[in-house]
């Protein structure tokens, strides 16, 4: 394809992905998809399949830029699927640093399941939009590695989820959640999702930690306790309303709900 650095296909069957190789042999050819079904030589994972087509494609993007395979100001075709069927659109982007907004590294590269950090954005998204009964509300929660941030915390108060079973993501859980962030400590989801406890006091030290100034205890104890586990936290701001990822001890993502 003339005048482009690199074609990224989303998610093509075998016959799409073998038209565009045939078609031009030294064409930069990158697969962008959840598994590399047709063993492209060149491969990004999605981790999520994004319903919007400029967020899957700006994710497919940021993946390729974080492994090195486009760079800024690299034109690239993104062949992807608008309606359903096999991949029936080409949009021509011009690659730019301000893409490596950090979500990429997020959701490929943390020990929770992408699909268990989604669900936890959304929770903190939601409360950050309408708040607790219409007043700001803070949370943290913190996913992934559940029995080393377990040993890492102690409970504030009886845990509600200590006998339970259920997981992020489902509705009804998710309410709990929402009225359960009114008070005090962390929740600490595992891996899969399953959420072991609330109300848990973290106790890594600050020392070392760095966050940006105005952001208080709760951030602080997210990012600590991302230093010392493969936990991600994700902290919603009582003050401010943003919603922050923590990784490796360092802040990696800020989002604003009301302009998600």
């Amino acid at each position: 394809m003339s005048g482009v650095e690199a074609v990224l296909l989303f998610s093509p069957n075998s016959s799409h992905y073998r038209r565009f190789a045939e078609a031009d042999p030294d064409e930069d050819l990158l697969v962008v998809a959840p598994n590399n079904t047709v063993d492209a030589e060149t491969y990004v994972e999605l981790p999520l399949e994004f319903d919007n087509v400029r967020d899957r494609i700006r994710f497919g993007i940021e993946g390729a830029l974080e492994r090195g395979l486009v760079e800024d100001e690299d034109i690239v075709a993104c062949s992807v699927r608008i309606f359903d069927g096999d991949p029936d659109g080409v949009v021509r982007v011009r690659v730019t640093e301000s893409m490596r907004s950090g979500i990429y590294d997020l959701f490929a590269n943390s020990r929770a399941e992408p699909g268990v950090i989604r669900d936890v954005f959304e929770v903190a998204i939601e409360l950050g939009k309408k708040g607790q009964k219409g007043k700001p509300v803070g949370a943290l929660f913190v996913v992934g590695d559940a029995g080393k941030v377990m040993n890492k915390s102690r409970p504030l108060s009886y845990n509600p989820f200590e006998k339970s079973h259920v997981h992020v993501g489902d509705p009804i859980v998710n309410v709990m959640l929402k009225e359960f962030s009114r008070l005090d400590g962390a929740f600490v989801v595992s891996d899969s999702g399953k959420i072991a406890s609330a109300y848990r006091y973290l106790e890594p030290a600050a020392e070392g930690v760095d966050i940006p100034k105005g952001l208080g205890a709760r951030h602080m104890a997210g990012a600590a306790i991302t230093r010392d586990t493969n936990a991600t936290a994700i902290v919603l701001s009582e003050s401010d309303g943003l919603v922050r990822a923590f990784k490796r001890g360092g802040l990696v993502l800020e989002i604003d709900p009301e302009e998600y």
